[in-house]
């Protein structure tokens, strides 16, 4: 399979070069050069598959081409060690819980497959593989976590000052080994910028290997699929339209889902749900794509202003606002209305709500809501202990904090702290031993 960048579809890379690179040498995405649909047999057998089962079955449909297939079983079966139930909310509304790995994020799925994927390229590589990630949130603990003593890779953790909660800051900043976090005076969005401007550094790519584990890298962003068709395969709503609902950010976790799609998944509407950093929403409703700075929100990993997946999507349909449009539709929400939700929710149905899952729930709600033809499911893509300030704020009760995250916020961080002018993280990577 041959991927292309989607500032120049004449501009391609094996998989290999793409995870390496993690971004094309023009600044582009890398994107399949087609994206095949599964077989029909797959479907009708999918319902007696475990997560596990699903996500060797689409791993193989999608890396069998470049990788021998024994080792895309290897390594989806080592990353795939946990599940992502599909639970019934109320009614025609079911969540997909995706925190149920080692980090309690949906960013688990995505920054365990890209570990070992990455590992298996780079066995042979005699150089210290350097990971730069930009993180709002979950990302730089689930990367962190994947990649922990992962010989032969350095992993740089960039992340806003004060902009992440307390405990998302802990799971990335107390690992040690590995993994160095960088504290940057500034934004997700001067984060992001500082990691893209460092793979286009003719003198630091001389100098050191870089990739990401972003998903702007495809290793993170393929594997994301998986999980879209175990929810699929948990519902239990025969002759129902499918509609899935995508808290979104930088809009990887809906690339993948409309991957899935392509892939064959049967769903009828997308939704996106942000907060006030609605971009994609004002995009979807005038067709005019305006990035803008940042505004922090209790729901902080969606706090991006300039999200770089969605030129994938833009890539997908060959940038006509109109398909897009009609494939997703969009919703956002402010701080106050996040936490009228995660409110009505738990006291109205007995399910705990995190910040970003809220959105989630309530666009899916606002959507088929009385629709007799309609069921879907909205990505829970974290556990609310990780948020349980804000929560238990809302609720008035105490959140029970699992036992490994009570560990995580007792241990001490070390951070190194950067202005947001790239001179100063170049060099930084440029003293690097």
């Amino acid at each position: 399979m041959k991927y292309h960048s989607t500032n120049n579809h004449n501009l391609t890379a094996s998989l290999k070069e793409a995870v390496l690179k993690g971004l094309a040498e023009d600044g582009g995405l890398f994107m399949p050069e087609k994206i095949h649909a599964l077989p029909e047999g797959f479907f009708e057998s999918i319902g007696r598959l475990s997560f596990a089962e699903i996500a060797v079955a689409v791993a193989h449909h999608l890396f069998d081409e470049d990788l021998p297939p024994a080792d895309v079983e290897a390594i989806t079966r080592d990353a795939i060690s946990f599940d992502v139930p599909l639970v019934h909310i109320h009614d025609n509304i079911y969540t997909l819980e995706l925190f149920h790995g080692p980090t309690f994020a949906f960013k688990d799925v995505g920054a365990r497959f890209m570990a070992r994927l990455l590992g298996y390229f780079t066995h042979d590589v005699d150089k210290t593989v350097h990971v730069l990630v930009a993180t709002s949130g979950d990302t730089g603990s689930a990367v962190a976590n994947g990649f922990w003593k992962v010989p032969g890779i350095h992993v740089h953790i960039l992340f806003p000052r004060g902009l992440v909660s307390p405990l998302q800051e802990k799971q990335f900043t107390t690992l040690g080994e590995n993994i160095t976090a960088l504290s940057v005076d500034g934004t997700f969005d001067d984060c992001q910028r500082l990691v893209k401007t460092a793979f286009l550094d003719n003198t630091l790519n001389h100098k050191m290997i870089l990739t990401s584990a972003n998903s702007i890298n495809l290793a993170r962003l393929l594997p994301q699929s998986f999980y879209y068709f175990n929810g699929f395969a948990r519902m239990n709503e025969p002759g129902k339209d499918l509609y899935i609902s995508v808290p979104s950010g930088n809009f990887g976790n809906l690339t993948a889902g409309m991957m899935a799609g392509a892939m064959g998944l049967p769903v009828k509407q997308y939704i996106t749900a942000t907060n006030i950093n609605d971009i994609v929403p004002k995009y979807l409703d005038s067709g005019t794509y305006t990035p803008a700075p940042s505004k922090a929100t209790i729901a902080n990993a969606m706090d991006v202003g300039d999200p770089s997946n969605f030129v994938r999507i833009f890539d997908m349909f060959g940038h006509s606002h109109e398909q897009i449009a009609e494939a997703v539709h969009g919703y956002r929400y402010t701080d106050r209305q996040i936490k009228e939700i995660i409110k009505e929710v738990y006291h109205g149905h007995g399910y705990l709500l995190d910040p970003h899952s809220a959105t989630g729930y309530r666009s899916l709600y606002e959507e088929i809501h009385g629709t007799d033809d309609a069921a879907g499911f909205f990505i829970a893509t974290a556990h609310p202990a990780k948020f349980h300030e804000t929560v238990e704020e809302v609720i008035g009760e105490k959140v029970e904090i699992p036992p490994t995250l009570q560990e995580t916020m007792a241990r001490d961080s070390e951070v190194v702290e950067l202005t947001k002018e790239y001179s100063d993280f170049q060099g930084y990577l440029l003293d690097w031993d």
